[in-house]
């Protein structure tokens, strides 16, 4: 399977800037494998063996949900696509269904960047894009948010 942006480029059409999710969408994962983690060592100061089981069956719990999060954070990295080209913005995301919006550069009114404390510090963000109609389109959890913003709008 080849990316999106691949199969929907005019003729004379450039792709600027390619973004993609940013890797923070794992942080539920690795918190579960933490805490997964820290509950398997917990079994070695456990002084009955009650404990022990109790303490290794939570761990495998938490270990199956962070398995699951992992996959889904993966999975919505790779299904998830985000460009710039000379003559649009393009975002993707999805696999058997999809949901897609392009926006023509000529178009662009406003692109807003939203960051938390967490996200000036990991370079991670939302971008909201307006264009001439006041329709906006926001994209979550994009890495280098500022980056993707300043080729949208150098012309």
């Amino acid at each position: 399977m080849g990316r999106y942006i691949d199969d929907i480029l005019q003729p004379g059409e450039k792709v600027l800037y390619s973004s993609n999710l940013h890797w923070v969408v794992y942080a539920p994962a690795i918190a579960a494998w933490i805490v997964s983690a820290a509950l398997l060592v917990l079994t070695r100061y456990a002084v009955n063996e009650t404990l022990v089981l109790l303490c290794l069956a939570s761990s495998a719990v938490v270990a199956f949900a962070a398995l699951y999060w992992s996959m889904r954070g993966w999975f919505q990295r790779w299904t998830t696509e985000t460009d710039v080209t000379t003559l649009r913005v393009v975002h993707k995301e999805g696999f058997i269904t999809r949901k897609t919006f392009e926006i023509s550069i000529d178009k662009v009114a406003s692109v807003s960047v939203n960051q938390s404390i967490l996200g000036r510090i990991l370079n991670y963000g939302d971008i909201a894009i307006e264009n001439m109609g006041d329709d906006e389109e926001v994209i979550k959890m994009i890495a280098s948010p500022l980056a993707f913003r300043s080729h949208i709008t150098a012309r």
